[in-house]
């Protein structure tokens, strides 16, 4: 079963082990396990609905404590803890495109807000309920996720907005057929959720971001239908394609996708190379990703990521012949490891491999097979279940996320860490922070930071530090010219930060845009634009 105060399913641990544990502690010192709150606690807390009577909506109080919140850490303190403050008035599961036309009508008449809920995967504060005199009505889009539609001549699948990425992948694949988007998140996370925030796939070198996957989409907005048809490309003014990627809910509720499709890899490979030096490893990989090679994935971790995941990996004597083969090779304590993936028919894997590998030797890389390759591909999805891990030794573990071109991709890494461990060292506290660079762009890269710090059993207490945290690193980001994200969204906690990057009359016309689409304002309020009303 799902947890409800955790990442996935409750039956998967993923344990940190003796080793990975020690060094841990060595970094920042000893966890204190935290006790958390009863899922039965929980709903003991939540209050009557304020909803009117409608047909669709649920109000038990079991299914409004599982759609409240998403991924977040603050998302995670407050179920973790027992402090949620709000919760939806009620939880509606449409079915149909009808359903979600009455919902809205049934919103618009009683003045409800609606929160558009796919996989609750947020960990920007997407599904966050605002304090507000409105009622709160959270839409669960799971049930309509069919595949609706499969062109196989223009290579096109529609889908509803509510298929989880493993329902989409089997239902194409028994046609021979894959989308190839594949964000750490896939297992939870929805078709509707990664447009609606803009998402990546970790294979997106090859099969694009979810923008060049999306051909045309059916939105349900408080104002009427909003049909964007498929064409392979138009002159014909304005993309609305564009009005609804990264939209966040904020415009209406997204029913069907219609996405472009690519037929099954009939081979796939992952290597992984090591560097001696992060500035050897920069070059080399930007040299590789302007080459335009065909490749599927670069994945480029700096010295400490690479540190943690070998010590995590376990398998010490092996890691240690390994380390010992490096080192003769020049790649010693500073080595940062790249992972390299391919995808398409085997010539085409084989060629785009062997240019890549020729272009790491040029930069002193060392290649050291499959293996390391193959092992993160079968653990790709499972290395998020380390946050449940870790905060049961009392550690939590955050991220954030930019872009930025590449004379600024150094100075981002190094600022974000350092942002990082200021904020800690405020309380005298340690924290393990560590990047790589997950997607990678002939101008630049994305730069995804994740921090390890200590827990001190008190949610004031650990609220504040994450908030100082995260202020921290995403003003360091703001500073050194990034995106406050390349593929997490927005929702409530980078909301802060976006006028920096779209300005003043960027955010005015996006507010006039949500307007439009939705005049009573009920749509997933306070989310995405900085300093909104909401109504009291």
């Amino acid at each position: 079963m799902r947890r409800w105060n955790g990442w996935g399913d409750d039956s998967i641990h993923y344990a940190i082990n003796a080793d990975a544990l020690s060094f841990l502690q060595a970094r920042i010192g000893n966890g204190v396990p935290q006790t958390d709150a009863e899922l039965d606690q929980v709903c003991q807390q939540v209050p009557e609905s304020r909803l009117p009577p409608h047909p669709l909506t649920d109000t038990d109080a079991l299914g409004r404590v599982r759609h409240t919140l998403g991924q977040s850490l603050p998302d995670w303190l407050k179920m973790r803890f027992g402090k949620i403050s709000h919760f939806p008035d009620g939880v509606a599961y449409p079915e149909s495109a009808a359903d979600v036309r009455s919902l809205l009508d049934y919103a618009a008449l009683h003045n409800i807000a609606l929160i558009p809920y796919g996989g609750g995967t947020s960990v920007v504060g997407h599904l966050a309920v605002t304090e507000s005199v409105q009622p709160v009505l959270s839409v669960d889009m799971s049930r309509m996720s069919q595949l609706l539609n499969l062109d196989k001549e223009a290579q096109l699948a529609t889908f509803g907005a509510g298929v989880f990425g493993p329902d989409l992948e089997a239902q194409l694949r028994a046609h021979g057929y894959t989308l190839g988007h594949f964000p750490q998140s896939f297992e939870y996370s929805t078709l509707g959720g990664w447009v609606v925030t803009r998402s990546s796939g970790q294979q997106s070198l090859l099969y694009g971001r979810i923008e060049q996957l999306l051909a045309g989409a059916r939105v349900e907005t408080p104002a009427g239908r909003l049909d964007i048809q498929t064409f392979p490309a138009s002159a014909a003014g304005l993309d609305l394609r564009e009005m609804l990627l990264g939209s966040e809910g904020r415009m209406g509720i997204l029913t069907e996708v219609t996405v472009r499709i690519t037929p099954l890899p009939a081979c796939e490979e992952f290597h992984a190379v090591f560097f001696p030096d992060w500035d050897t490893a920069q070059t080399a990989v930007r040299t590789i990703a302007q080459g335009k090679l065909g490749l599927s994935m670069l994945r480029l971790s700096n010295a400490t990521e690479t540190l943690t995941s070998l010590t995590l990996a376990g398998h010490k004597k092996l890691i240690g012949l390994l380390e010992s083969y490096l080192r003769l090779r020049g790649c010693d304590e500073g080595k940062c490891v790249l992972l390299i993936g391919a995808s398409g028919e085997k010539f085409q894997v084989r060629h785009a491999i062997k240019s890549a590998l020729k272009m790491t030797g040029q930069h002193q890389g060392v290649h050291v097979g499959k293996t390391m390759g193959e092992k993160w591909k079968q653990g790709r999805f499972r290395n998020v279940y380390l946050r449940n891990s870790a905060w049961q030794q009392g550690y939590a573990i955050d991220t954030v996320e930019t872009a930025c071109d590449w004379p600024k991709v150094k100075a981002m890494m190094s600022s974000i860490e350092q942002a990082g461990r200021d904020a800690m060292a405020i309380e005298r506290e340690q924290v393990h922070a560590y990047t790589h660079l997950s997607h990678l762009y002939g101008q630049g890269a994305s730069v995804y930071s994740s921090f390890v710090y200590r827990l001190t059993g008190d949610y004031e207490h650990d609220y504040a530090r994450w908030r100082r945290l995260k202020s921290a690193v995403s003003a360091a980001i703001v500073a050194n010219g990034g995106t406050i994200s390349h593929q997490h969204g927005v929702g409530s906690d980078h909301a802060p930060y976006l006028e920096a990057e779209k300005g003043s009359l960027g955010i005015s016309g996006m507010r006039h845009l949500f307007k439009h689409f939705d005049p009573q304002g009920i749509m997933n309020p306070g989310k995405l634009l900085p300093a909104e009303d909401v109504k009291q």
